[in-house]
């Protein structure tokens, strides 16, 4: 552990700190979305206990793919149609494709689903639950495991002391612990947020897409398929929360206009509405 208190390592430490909580933010939105679907009274368990598990397995990750990185970067099957078609698939590429269709296909239903306006007399639409405990808590390790690619690749980018990585994986976790009932509770507060964050996670459902794709050396009618920038994904959150204040903001403005008018309106019939009886007995 003496090799962890370098200044070189502290600093490097610092640096995968920060990585890790930058690249688990869409990790923690997934968290608080699928945590929903269970009873609400376990959703902070079913949170605690998925990032926990998550935490565990990721440090074993960590150790399975320093041992064995040659493995998941080495094709194991190849498709070739010429231009047409061309794609050679790792073991990273599969999972990271793997993970990108799902996150596209869970906010695509949840986006739909809370457009449906069919269960609203069935009290669907209040969040009721939908999952058991024990499968919400799968999900989430699984698809925090699809996230941990991209930070533990980062992590041996930067360094190759273990103790460094993965001191860095269970601050980072325990970091996510904390935030993971601050996010959720601010969605069930400001439920139109729901909206944006459903969408923030279908980009970043494209983005994992890309980034699979760029491992397998995708090409499709002589088109590489490249990654999305992580500047790109940032700067595409930015617009979207940008926007999202601006029609909230102009939502407001059109409710008060109608209001407004509203009132005029009654103030207006009010006088007629009181002088027409009195009209009618001078018949």
């Amino acid at each position: 552990m003496a090799e962890l208190f370098t200044i070189e390592n502290v600093m490097t430490l610092g640096m995968l700190i920060f990585l890790q909580a930058v690249l688990g933010f869409d990790n923690l939105l997934y968290i608080s979305i699928e945590s929903k679907r269970v009873a609400e009274e376990e959703q902070g368990r079913v949170r605690k206990i998925g990032i926990g598990l998550a935490i565990l397995l990721r440090l074993v990750l960590l150790f399975v793919v320093i041992k064995a990185i040659d493995s998941f970067q080495e094709p194991f099957a190849t498709i070739n149609f010429g231009k047409l078609l061309h794609a050679e698939f790792n073991v990273h590429s599969l999972i990271v494709l793997a993970g990108g269709v799902f996150i596209i296909w869970t906010a695509f239903k949840e986006i739909l689903h809370m457009l449906s306006i069919d269960h609203l007399e069935d009290g669907v639409g209040d969040g009721g639950p939908t999952r058991s405990v024990a499968s919400a808590i799968m999900m989430i390790v699984a698809m925090n495991l699809v996230f941990s690619f991209d930070s533990i690749l980062s992590a041996i980018a930067l360094t190759d002391v273990f103790a460094v990585m993965a001191t860095a994986i269970v601050i980072s976790g325990v970091m996510m612990i904390v935030l993971a009932d601050t996010v959720a509770e601010f969605l069930k507060k400001n439920r139109m947020y729901e909206v944006l964050g459903l969408f923030i996670l279908f980009i970043v459902g494209v983005m994992l897409v890309s980034e699979g794709g760029h491992l397998a050396h995708w090409s499709s009618f002589g088109y590489k398929v490249e990654p999305m920038a992580k500047s790109t994904f940032y700067f595409v959150i930015v617009i979207l929360v940008i926007v999202d204040i601006a029609q909230g903001r102009y939502q407001k403005k059109l409710d008060a206009e109608r209001a407004h008018a509203h009132a005029h309106a009654h103030a207006t019939a009010a006088p007629v509405a009181a002088a027409a009886p009195a009209g009618g007995s001078d018949a």
